[in-house]
């Protein structure tokens, strides 16, 4: 057995946030996801394109690689004589990026200063680092 073997059966990693996904984790794709979050009857390619800023080709790369992982959905399909998208979260990608939103909170909350004891060694009351002479 490996030292990293060793390290990953006897110690617990309270900071691996293995639910983390990289998939997820592009600024992009994380704007993506979260806007099929909250339309989860889901958008046509130009409505997408608008509210996460992106260009064509910038966003039908990310939604390729989306698809691939299968946490979002692609419909094909023709409005009058028009071809449309309709871009749709699995129920599946909805699951996984629970999970990512639960780990990134987490993480989020180990980051952050105890508020108590955080107030002491320069920070505000509510709980954020303050600027300092001598920087971080």
């Amino acid at each position: 057995m490996s030292r990293n073997d060793e390290s990953k059966t006897n110690k617990p990693a309270p900071y691996a946030y293995d639910g983390l996904e990289r998939i997820f984790h592009e600024k992009a794709r994380l704007g993506i996801v979260t806007c099929l979050v909250r339309h989860p009857d889901g958008l046509a390619f130009p409505e997408l394109k608008l509210l996460c800023d992106l260009t064509d080709g910038n966003l039908n790369r990310h939604l390729h690689h989306l698809e691939e992982a299968e946490i979002v959905h692609l419909e094909k399909r023709f409005e009058g004589n028009r071809p449309q998208t309709l871009c749709k979260i699995t129920k599946a990608g909805l699951k996984r990026f629970t999970t990512y939103l639960d780990q990134l909170q987490k993480a989020l909350e180990d980051a952050r200063p105890n508020p108590a004891s955080a107030t002491a060694k320069g920070t505000s009351k509510s709980g954020r680092l303050r600027p300092s002479a001598e920087g971080f």
